[in-house]
Formats: C-alpha cells, structure tokens, sequence
C-alpha cells in the first residue's frame, strides 16, 4: 500500500510541476495558434507549401525550417501539428515539422551548444534535420493510401487566395505572444521592477508545498511554489468558464465567452510575473517577459476586431476543440509519467549506457520515453549524466528521443493520426534516435571523421535512394 501511494503521490507530483511551470505560457498561446491555423489560414496556404503536391525539395525543408523557429515542446508542438495536418499538409512533411521543432529548433540548439559543448549541437542538428526528414518521408511512402484517401479534395484547394496580410499579422502576434513568453534571454528575464508584499503566512505554505511536491531535478520536478498554486487554481477557473464560453462560441459570444477569454489573459499576465518567496512575504518582480505578454495580448483586441464575426467565432471553436482532444491526454501522460518514473533508478540507466553499443543507445531512448524533461530542461539533464559517465553516443539518442517519445505525445499523436500510424513514427524514432547515437558514439570514441562521414553520407544515399526508388513504383503501380 506505501508502495501505491508513494507511486500516486510522484504522479501527482509530477503533473502539479508540470501545470504551473510549463503549461500556460507555451501550451496555451500553441492552442491558440492551431485554432488560428485551422479556422483563418485557406487550406490552399498549407497545401501549396506542405500537401501532397508540394515538390519535396519545398515542403520538406520547409517543415523543418517552420519547426526550427518554434522554441516548443514536444507537447507544445503537438496543437500546432494537429493544426497543419488537419488544414490538408502531408504526413511527411507534418510529421518532419513534428519530429524537428522540439528536437532542434534554435532555441534547444544553442542552449545544447552552450551547456554541452559545439560538437553536440552540430550532431543534434544534423542527425535531426536528416533523419526527420527521413522519417516523414517513410511515414508517407507507408501510409500513401490512407493519406491520399484524407487529401482527396485537396487538389482542388492547390490555387485561389493565400493567406491575407491581416491573418499574418494576427498570428504572428499569436506567435511573439509564444515566443516572448518561453524565450531565455537577458532582455525578457532582466527584472525591471520588484515589490514585496508582506505575508506572514508564505514561508510556511511555501514549506508546506515543499513538502508536498518536492524538488527532484534528476526526476525533472521542479516543485510547486505560491504562484504554481495560484495558477492551477485559474486554469481550473478557466475550464469551468470555457466549458460553455468557448466550447458553445459558435452559436454566437457570451458573458461566459468574455468571462473565459478574460481570465486566459489574466492567467497568461500573472505566469509572466516573478514571484518567490522570502522570509517576510512575496516578492513580485516585473520584467521584459511580463511586458511582451501584456503588450500581445493587448494587441489581439484590436487585431480580431478586422476579422468577421464569424471567424472569431470558428477560431475560438478550433480552438476549443484542440484544447478537449490533447489537454486530457496531456494530464493522463504527465501523470503516468510520474508514476511509473518512480520505479526507475537513474543508476541503472548510467550502467547500461556506458558504452556505445546498441543496448546502451536503445536505453537513451527509453530512457527519454519514461523520464521526459520540457525543453530546455533536458539539456542540463543530460549534462549531469555525461558528468556521471554516460557515454555521448547513448547521450545524443536520448537527446533526439527525449523530445519525441515521451508516453503524453504518443497518446496525443495517436488521437491525431491513429494508433497505427502513431505506432509506426515511434518504432522510426526509436530506430533513427538508436542509429544516431551510435553514429556519434563511434566518433567520440575515436573513428576518424572522415570514415564517420563517409558511412554516414553512405546510409543517407542509400535511405533517399531506396525512398526515391519505392516513391516511383508506387507512384507507377495501377491503381485498384
């Protein structure tokens, strides 16, 4: 029975962490972002540029090249590909916009290049672009049939109006409001102002709380402060306001409507803020972060006032419909993370994966799939563990599978696309994330570059060149 509870009390641990230190300011403005794609961009904007008659040399790169300016998470990432997928995009181009974004967008790169070194930033670029690249391209070739089954009508959608100038700006607001609320650098986080609020009480509930949720980083629990329980509470607030304020927006605005939108802004503004404790009370600090948020969200006001009713009406519907079909998903994952995480000893993984061999690399990617980290948080993870002897080969694969496979993105991926094409990309990823580790492992420890490359380069063009090769036949073969 200690045993269960003990299992109960890190699920919720993890889950508590999660919601107030990673969700809103990220996870909230992606949703937004899906709903925008889905119900104001023309489908002929994505098809043109990622449907299924995209040349591959654009819609691939272009994937890519999308998710390398999305500093996001895996969960993060998963509205924003829902969005494209369901506005008529391929798999493989989707699928590669997926694969990328977390695992090599600009952001994860230099922080990784900063924390472990160039050389580690170099790989994690390169094996990702080529191997996202490779994955999509394989999920298209395996499931042609269904996905052409799915754009049937998008032929018809390959020419006629692109994407107006006031959607573009309406989502590039969507996206400052992303990025200036995750973003890591000095002139967002420099605090500008700092108030204390005398508050006798804090010290002990900020105890309290440390108690209850206790910091682990090995285990990736950043804890639950005075802020995170004040935010859980408003995202609770929101979901009974939403429930019929946005989830019935498409039979027209009401008070629950502005009730709803109003308490998002608030919640977006006050996770912007600093706030920690000290002895006498809260310290409230103010910084470029919480300037950007409230300058965006302002901006949204007048900047939705230029659309028809009714397409503020359908954003906020797709909107809505995201946030039901991923964010359960979400909660079930982080928490079924949590728990079964418990069970596993971080020592073990360091035994296993001290090598570079393929059971040392296969145990990086598990390792990612059962101890998933947010962005960003799993380059100082790593670091820890090269420090205690994890060889680098295991180390990349983990890095590549960590943002990919954690057990929240396979249920989210699979209520998008289904469980077998879901199940397909994890067994790619799997592979492709063991593959890389071992490309690089063989070159730290001490294969000449050049024989390193040389291999390399010869998979490559023997994967593109088969892929080429299965893309003519099937392209040739009659149809049933």
């Amino acid at each position: 029975m200690d045993i269960v509870l003990t299992a109960l009390q890190s699920g919720i641990a993890s889950l508590a962490s999660y919601l107030a230190a990673h969700v809103l300011l990220c996870l909230v403005p992606a949703f937004f972002i899906a709903g925008a794609l889905s119900a104001l961009v023309p489908q002929q904007s994505i098809v043109r540029f990622l449907g299924p008659a995209a040349p591959k040399w654009v819609a691939y790169p272009a994937a890519a090249g999308a998710g390398s300016l999305l500093a996001v998470c895996s969960c993060t990432v998963q509205p924003l590909f829902a969005g494209i997928y369901s506005k008529g995009a391929g798999l493989g181009p989707a699928i590669t916009f997926m694969f990328f974004a977390p695992a090599a967008n600009i952001l994860a790169l230099s922080y990784t290049g900063v924390a472990l070194g160039a050389d580690f930033a170099i790989a994690r670029l390169v094996l990702s672009l080529v191997f996202g690249i490779g994955i999509g391209m394989i999920m298209a070739l395996i499931f042609h049939r269904s996905d052409t089954v799915r754009l049937d009508n998008a032929a018809a959608f390959e020419s006629g109006e692109g994407i107006s100038r006031q959607t573009l700006i309406f989502l590039g607001a969507l996206i400052v409001l992303l990025v200036g609320g995750t973003l890591k650098v000095d002139s967002l986080t420099t605090p500008l102002l700092s108030v204390e609020l005398p508050w006798a009480a804090a010290v002990a509930i900020q105890n309290a709380l440390n108690v209850l949720v206790p910091i682990d980083l090995i285990k990736g629990d950043e804890g639950l402060s005075v802020q995170g329980v004040i935010l859980i509470g408003m995202l609770g607030l929101i979901a009974l306001t939403a429930w019929r304020g946005l989830g019935k927006v498409d039979d027209g605005f009401t008070r629950l409507t502005f009730v709803s939108l109003g308490l998002i802004a608030a919640t977006l503004i006050f996770a912007a803020l600093g706030i920690v404790t000290n002895d006498t009370g809260l310290v409230v600090t103010l910084s470029g972060r919480t300037l950007v948020v409230a300058a965006m969200l302002a901006s949204l006001w007048p900047l939705s006032s230029r659309f028809e009713v009714w397409d503020i009406q359908q954003w906020l519907w797709e909107t809505w419909r995201f946030v039901k079909m991923i964010f359960p998903l979400l909660i079930v994952g982080v928490f079924a993370v949590g728990v079964i995480r418990m069970f596993i000893r971080p020592e073990w993984v360091q035994a296993i994966a001290g090598s570079n061999s393929v059971l040392a690399n296969m145990a990086g990617v598990v390792f990612g799939v059962f101890m998933y980290f947010p962005t960003l948080v799993e380059v100082p993870i790593a670091k820890m563990f090269l420090s205690l002897g994890m060889h680098p080969g295991p180390l990349i694969a983990y890095l590549m599978a960590d943002p990919e496979l954690s057990l929240q993105s396979i249920l989210i991926t699979s209520a998008i696309i289904g469980k077998l094409k879901a199940w397909t990309y994890v067994g790619l990823v799997a592979v492709f994330s063991t593959l890389a580790g071992l490309t690089y492992g063989a070159w730290t420890d001490g294969t000449s570059i050049s024989t390193v490359a040389l291999g390399f380069v010869a998979f490559i063009a023997v994967l593109f060149g088969a892929l080429h090769y299965m893309d003519k036949r099937q392209h040739a073969a009659p149809a049933l």
